[in-house]
């Protein structure tokens, strides 16, 4: 059975990462995986749905017992990325969506070069503070610190495959699934369903 693809999106706090993914799974034909995270749940989001929140006993488990893909410390709270059901969405043939900081991505590519890396931009700084401060949840100082934060991790841009400015969602959300699309055409990710379909048929 041909392997599934893995498609990681990542970008500074606050760049509509989950905004896209949430409006993009209806039509790619593809999972979203649920990460794993030892920080208080925001208004609306939900266990299972938006993370599997957790506290730092049993993420320390899960790390000692090699049960994430990647995970890293952000702001001071854990974020990981459970191996076991993106290995078993891969094998069946379904493509994973991941949606990870740059820590993490890096961790995925080393162990899946062969995935596809798309940088979430912001259209400007001052458009990401306006963002960060919208959704009323942090102190000024952290939102001081993750605009810090975001300016280092622009430098990751070169590390991935696609950069999608997120200046208009809904161009965003076309431009990654144009990218999705692109990818499904290579010769060294279609020939092998191709050939398959095509040997059947002429057996």
């Amino acid at each position: 059975m041909k392997q599934g693809k893995l498609i990681v999106l990542s970008g500074p706090s606050g760049t509509g990462k989950g905004t896209i993914c949430k409006q993009l799974l209806p039509g790619a034909d593809a999972v979203l995986s649920v990460s794993m995270t030892t920080r208080a749940p925001r208004p609306g989001e939900e266990e299972g749905a938006s993370y599997f929140f957790t506290d730092r006993e049993k993420f320390s488990e899960q790390i000692r017992g090699n049960g994430f893909l990647e995970y890293a410390e952000v702001y001071g709270e854990y974020y990981g990325t459970p191996r076991g059901p993106v290995e078993t969405h891969l094998r069946a043939g379904r493509d994973v969506i991941l949606e990870i900081d740059m820590q993490g991505a890096m961790q995925v590519k080393a162990a899946f070069p062969r995935g596809i890396f798309i940088f979430i931009m912001p259209p400007s700084m001052a458009e990401l503070r306006r963002r960060i401060e919208s959704r009323g949840s942090e102190s000024p100082e952290q939102i001081r610190e993750r605009l810090r934060k975001a300016e280092a991790e622009i430098g990751y841009l070169w590390k991935y495959d696609y950069v999608v400015v997120n200046d208009d969602l809904d161009r965003a959300v076309g431009d990654v699934s144009a990218i999705l699309r692109t990818e499904r055409l290579r010769v060294n990710r279609a020939a092998e369903g191709i050939l398959d379909r095509f040997q059947r048929e002429t057996v």
